[in-house]
């Protein structure tokens, strides 16, 4: 999943950035509402972490603009604000979640993925497809209740994958969201991906099959 994290903490935000990266999410980056408010017009995300204290525009009046265009992004603020009056605010205002700082990135791992259950079309949070099961709660994948073993950009495909089941998924939209601004993204590097999910995945019923001029298929093979 592609997440948006806006802090204009940079060191904090690298801190962010850089244990969320590690369990397996792509991220960007903003340090001011103006530079967040522009990424969200050119990128689909899958939940944004939001500051309140922003330069050039602030969190609230961002998350405002967005509920007003109608985008039902996940959205989780995190703020050194923690009274009553301000958590109030920021729910009224189309927050999702909330998180007062200092806080442990676990919960906040946690919070996203609750977020984004939440927001997903799919109501469950266990997804099946022949013997290969993806737990939405932990974020895992099993082939005949075995773990599958996964690097973090093989699992973002094969997330994708699986939570657009059913659907083509272009090359360009699992490059977008498997690949932040900041990542060097070679052309061919989803390729390379889908290659080697499928080596991974031999041993199970299910195939990413390519459907050519349109993109990738994750279906179940008998």
């Amino acid at each position: 999943m592609r997440l948006l994290v806006v802090e204009d903490n940079k060191d904090l935000a690298a801190w962010l950035g850089k244990a969320l990266r590690q369990a397996q999410y792509a991220i960007d980056i903003a340090h001011d509402g103006e530079d967040a408010e522009h990424m969200l017009k050119v990128a689909e995300y899958s939940a944004m972490i939001l500051d309140l204290a922003l330069p050039k525009l602030d969190g609230l009046t961002l998350l405002k603009r967005l509920r007003q265009s109608g985008n039902k992004l996940p959205v989780i603020i995190l703020t050194a604000n923690a009274s009553l009056d301000g958590r109030v605010a920021g729910l009224d205002s189309g927050a999702d979640d909330y998180l007062a700082k200092p806080f442990e990135i676990a919960e906040l791992e946690a919070r996203i993925r609750a977020v984004v259950r939440r927001g997903q079309d799919r109501a469950s949070s266990e997804i099946t497809v022949g013997n290969l099961r993806f737990s939405g709660g932990t974020r895992q994948f099993f082939v005949a209740g075995e773990p599958l073993q996964l690097t973090p950009r093989e699992y973002a495909v094969l997330e994708q994958l699986v939570m657009k089941l059913g659907n083509t998924i272009s090359k360009a939209a699992l490059s977008e969201s498997v690949f932040g601004f900041d990542d060097e993204a070679d052309p061919s590097a989803i390729e390379i991906y889908v290659h080697r999910l499928r080596k991974k995945l031999e041993s199970s019923s299910v195939q990413i099959a390519t459907l050519r001029g349109l993109g990738y298929l994750l279906r179940h093979v008998q």
